[in-house]
């Protein structure tokens, strides 16, 4: 029996945990909000995130680290890159030395332009470390529903390792070594699910979302490339995988902020959607490395207040007629 330490009591956190718990592992959720731990602990249900799912008993929460952490085979770190920082820097002293460490959120840090792997390794070099990825809902995996996902590591032995210790019947990890790759993919499908979402919202048609989607991913490939990822590995999972998923479906929050953003609705009361601040590191990262984005450039402008959705539609429309594969 594996000891599984789950730092985050989100969505996916709580997912992951159940996914765990219930595959027979020693199963502790860290999370800071006391309304979730005693939520989970008394009634099996996280009442803010996965209401209707009901969790294992084995699957235990708590509001103190060190309790979470104390002996953990595996720590599940599923916090959003925004906060990752503060995070490592809180709890790196608590992890044990020779634990796995999972990333398991997608995102750039907004300042800086780092992927969470880099945040984390340049905080705690030592600590071995990957990095989960691909296209999974939380209320999917939470009910058992068959998924597969791609975790990476930069060392092949460590990633098969990985793949081997997080796969459950329901739950198939493909092993990779291109961290940046599978990083670069989660983390750019989620500004294209702005933009599919706001297609939708706005009513332009079944045709517009597939054109979006797909030059979308043109964008994203050839941002995902400059930052260093390999193209096999956003052809993958972690890439066009997770793009069609989030592209698709409501149940995706930045797809779901994205319709929002369309329809002209108030977005303060939404759950966070990571494109949102994903968007312009995003396009100020391909600016700088000399990539044509202009999808993710429109999504980042649209953010800020430059432009609104039907200014953004025909700046695109309006761009300088081209072939297909130039």
């Amino acid at each position: 029996m594996t000891r599984f330490a789950v730092v985050g009591g989100g969505a996916w956190g709580t997912a992951l945990g159940c996914l765990y718990a219930r595959a027979g592992h020693h199963t502790v959720l860290y999370a800071r909000d006391a309304e979730t731990v005693a939520g989970i602990n008394r009634d099996r249900l996280n009442p803010r995130y996965l209401p209707d799912i009901d969790l294992p008993a084995s699957l235990s929460a708590t509001s103190d680290p060190a309790e979470a952490l104390a002996g953990a085979d595996l720590v599940l770190v599923v916090v959003p890159a925004q906060s990752l920082s503060a995070a490592t820097a809180e709890l790196g002293g608590l992890i044990p030395p020779d634990a796995l460490a999972v990333l398991c959120a997608k995102g750039i840090e907004r300042g800086t332009g780092r992927f969470a792997s880099q945040i984390f390794s340049q905080a705690l070099p030592a600590q071995p470390l990957a990095v989960l990825s691909g296209p999974s809902f939380a209320a999917d995996v939470a009910r058992g529903l068959p998924t597969a996902v791609t975790i990476a590591a930069g060392e092949p032995a460590l990633a098969d390792r990985a793949a081997r210790l997080l796969s459950t019947e329901t739950f198939r990890c493909y092993a990779a070594s291109d961290v940046v790759g599978v990083e670069a993919g989660g983390a750019l499908k989620n500004v294209l699910a702005l933009a599919a979402g706001a297609v939708v919202g706005r009513g332009l048609g079944a045709s517009a979302q597939a054109a979006i989607i797909t030059r979308g991913f043109v964008e994203l490939r050839r941002l995902g490339a400059a930052l260093g990822g390999r193209p096999e590995t956003l052809m993958g999972l972690s890439g066009l995988g997770d793009l069609v998923l989030t592209c698709s479906s409501p149940q995706s929050r930045n797809f779901a902020y994205g319709m929002a953003l369309g329809r002209g609705d108030d977005r303060s009361g939404l759950k966070l959607a990571e494109g949102v601040f994903t968007a312009e590191i995003a396009a100020r990262l391909a600016r700088d490395l000399g990539i044509d984005a202009p999808i993710i450039a429109t999504v980042a402008a649209i953010l800020s207040g430059d432009l609104d959705v039907d200014a953004a539609v025909q700046s695109l429309l309006a761009r300088p007629l081209k072939r297909e594969f130039d």
